[in-house]
């Protein structure tokens, strides 16, 4: 049975407001130009410096940005996070927001990968989950259209706030995998599931493994991200969200989703000591293809065999990977 079959939605969302492009834009210019510690660090955007890496059909890029040490660098273990105030209810007086919907709001991100990045919270404090949230997620894709790319990182998954629910959102066409996307999914994926309204990928060469969905319907997408997640949680930590980052975009009217499934937070070379260190806390970005290095030593380093191991030791093994795709094509066939 196919998925448009199983569940009937409406594809459209009128707690958006059509003018919400044209608040963003305001936003960004106004927080440039009235708050100084955001419009220094935009500027900073000029001296970053890009490196790629290439591999075979497509290439890893690397970002210089001492701007995000505080991110990288973030201790988000649960002593830290029930010992300091939660930075996204207390935001400084010079960050202004737009609203979202009845429960987000949009801010200009004060410490940007990108030339305009945002960061999307929710007003209510609660812990970092998107369960209860993925319909949000692809509402604010559409609502943000071509000109930004959406995404999401878990708890445990490059989040410097586990604590509070939010997404973040930048520039597109610059995380490798969107400009990856037609190459990957035709040449180094498997197609697990398709019908006419929605296409789902096991993507397996691409140095790390990846679910990616690819639809015009809102419905089909939110009733494929159920079943992944029940499958992805048979392997997971009981009770606990699966650790995973996402990725999303709007184009031609249609969505293209990219879930990232972990099984680890950080490598073991980030909790080294001294020359050992290699400060890299890979989140959604860094799954993407953009590995940002907070330290000058880390983009120096940085080669084919090191990335590809980063990339080994925090995403699902070969075993656990086979298990989920195989998983959700049953339970699509089981519905």
């Amino acid at each position: 049975m196919a998925i448009k079959d199983l569940i009937k939605r409406k594809d459209h969302n009128k707690e958006f407001d059509s003018e919400f492009d044209t608040k963003i834009k305001n936003l960004f210019s106004s927080q440039k130009m009235e708050w100084e510690l955001c419009g220094n660090n935009y500027s900073a955007l000029d001296q970053v410096k890009l490196k790629e890496i290439p591999f075979d059909g497509f290439s890893i890029h690397v970002q210089f940005n001492p701007k995000r040490i505080i991110s990288t660098s973030a201790n988000t273990n649960e002593e830290a996070i029930k010992n300091r105030e939660c930075f996204l209810c207390n935001t400084p007086p010079e960050q202004k927001r737009v609203p979202v919907n009845k429960q987000f709001d949009l801010l200009v991100n004060p410490y940007p990968i990108f030339n305009e990045h945002y960061t999307i919270i929710k007003k209510k404090h609660q812990p970092q989950t998107i369960i209860g949230n993925f319909e949000t997620f692809l509402d604010l894709t559409k609502s943000m259209g071509k000109d930004y790319t959406v995404f999401y990182n878990g708890p445990r998954c490059g989040a410097s706030a586990p604590d509070h629910t939010h997404f973040q959102a930048g520039s597109s066409n610059k995380i490798p995998i969107e400009n990856d996307f037609d190459f990957v999914t035709s040449s180094l994926s498997n197609k697990i599931y398709s019908d006419s309204k929605i296409n789902i990928y096991a993507i397996e060469k691409y140095l790390r493994r990846m679910i990616a969905m690819e639809s015009g319907s809102k419905g089909d997408l939110l009733f494929a991200y159920k079943l992944f997640v029940d499958a992805f949680k048979r392997i997971s930590i009981p009770k606990d969200e699966p650790m995973m980052n996402i990725l999303s975009w709007y184009r031609d009217n249609k969505w293209r989703i990219v879930f990232i499934p972990r099984r680890k937070h950080r490598p073991d070379s980030y909790f080294e000591k001294g020359n050992d260190q290699l400060m890299i806390s890979p989140a959604a970005i860094d799954l993407g293809g953009l590995i940002i290095t907070p330290r000058q030593r880390e983009f120096d380093l940085l080669n084919r065999e090191l990335v590809t191991e980063i990339y080994r030791e925090v995403t699902l093994t070969t075993e656990h990977f086979e298990y989920l795709k195989n998983r959700i094509v049953t339970n699509i066939l089981s519905r």
